[in-house]
This record gives structure tokens, sequence and C-alpha cells, in this order.
């Protein structure tokens, strides 16, 4: 019998509508034409403008402050939430799970808000600080499950029997669990960097002044069409940025512990 060829012309489809607009973007970044209706020349002109915008640099480094933060905090207290997830199994646990999940399902709008009234209620002035504390609380989730899976093929056999060789509990955890668990951590720690890069609709409704992210300097550059072709270059760099990470996260998930 001859197979259908639908599933593989299926595929292609949905992959052109995915990617063929990020390869027009790429390709505008260095045309020489403001608008992109037409080819008018290749150029870099755009990555040299993009070099000579201050307040995008100001931006970017506000989002890699936040980023690196945020990833570090989720590292630690998502660690912490997959190995209290894995050990131990209680009533609270299961809520604890909810907790964990949630943020995952629940649209970013929502969180958005309920993170500024929590902040407002609290009488705290918004700022870098609360960006950063808003994207911690969304990348615990995305840690938490990556070190999860790494658990799941964990042979705590190995601690007793470091255990067994007179090593306390504090030197089998440094010693033995951690080595093994670095890169499910890592993996976990570069996917929460990537998105708290990437979020602008959390960081929109908890950011203060003087404490924009390059997300959100980039929302207030789409409103001039003479930015665009800026956008493009920068959208580029981004993306090359966002690809090396999410490559280096799934050379780290896919080794063995």
């Amino acid at each position: 019998m001859k197979s259908s060829r639908m599933p593989l012309i299926t595929t292609w489809l949905v992959l052109a509508f995915f990617y063929l607009p990020i390869g027009v973007l790429i390709l505008n970044s260095f045309n020489l034409s403001r608008f992109g209706t037409t080819w008018q020349g290749f150029t870099f002109a755009w990555y040299e403008r993009l070099l000579q915008r201050d307040d995008l640099w100001t931006a970017l480094m506000n989002s890699l402050q936040v980023a690196a933060i945020a990833s570090i905090g989720a590292m630690i207290l998502g660690t912490c939430a997959a190995f209290a997830l894995h050990r131990y199994r209680s009533r609270l646990q299961i809520s604890h799970e909810i907790l964990i999940t949630m943020p995952l399902v629940l649209p970013e709008i929502l969180m958005g808000m309920s993170l500024l009234l929590l902040f407002v209620s609290l009488g705290q002035q918004l700022s870098l600080v609360t960006v950063t504390i808003a994207h911690v609380t969304f990348c615990i989730s995305y840690v938490t499950l990556v070190v999860q899976a790494r658990l799941q093929d964990f042979d705590f056999q190995i601690v007793d029997a470091a255990r067994d060789l007179g090593a306390t509990r504090f030197q089998a955890f440094r010693k033995v669990v951690l080595p093994l668990l670095a890169p499910g951590i890592l993996a976990g720690g570069l996917l929460a960097f990537t998105l708290s890069v990437d979020d602008f609709v959390v960081t929109f409704f908890v950011k203060g002044p003087g404490a924009d992210t390059l997300p959100v300097v980039i929302y207030s550059m789409i409103k001039k069409s003479r930015e665009f072709p800026v956008i493009n270059a920068l959208s580029t760099l981004l993306l090359l940025v966002t690809f090396l990470a999410v490559r280096a996260s799934q050379r780290l998930t896919t080794q063995k512990a």
C-alpha cells in the first residue's frame, strides 16, 4: 500500500507558518529599504544604528540583570521544590504541586495583575526589584519540572553508598547529588533565563519608572514605523541568543545522570 504524503505536507506547512515570518524578519534586518516592502540592497546600516541607541543598551542591561538574578533564584528554589515533591508524598505536597504548576497554565495577564495588586497592597514601590521578584515567581515552575524529570532517573543508592563510606548528609549532597543533577539544574536555569529575557506582559504590569526592560522598549518602538528596521536587527540578535540558550539547555537535559 502506498503511504500518504499528507502528514509530511502538513508538517512542512505548519513549519512554514511558524518560521517563514521569522525568516522574513531576519532578511529585512539586512534590507536597505526602511519599510521592507521591497528589496533595495544588502546593508548593515540598521545594526550600526542599533549600536548607537543608548536606551536599548540600558534596557538590555536591565533585562540581563533581571534574568540573571531570576535564574539563580529560580534554580535554588526550583531545585528545593523538586526535591520536596520527589521525596515526600502528602496532602500538603499535592497543594504544593498545584502551586508550582499553576504559573504554567495561568494567563500572564492575570499573573501580572495579581502581582501588581500584591506589591501595591504591601506598599512596595515598583522597580527592577519587583520585576525580578515577578520573574522568579514564574521561572520557578520551569526549573522545578526540569529537575523533577532529572530526579526520576536518579539512583539514590549512590547517596546511601556515600553515607556508608562515612560522608555526612551535606558532603553526600555536595559531592554526589549536586554534580549529578547539575546538568538538569543548569538546563532549567537557561530556560528560566530565556523566558525572563523575553517576558513582556508580566514585566509591563510590575515595572516602575526607569525600570524598562528590552521587550517593553521594543513595544514602544513598534508604534513608530521608522523604527522597524532597528527592531528587525535587534530581534535577529535576540533570536540568535535565544537559540544558543535553548540549544545549550537541550544538550544539558539530554546528558545522562
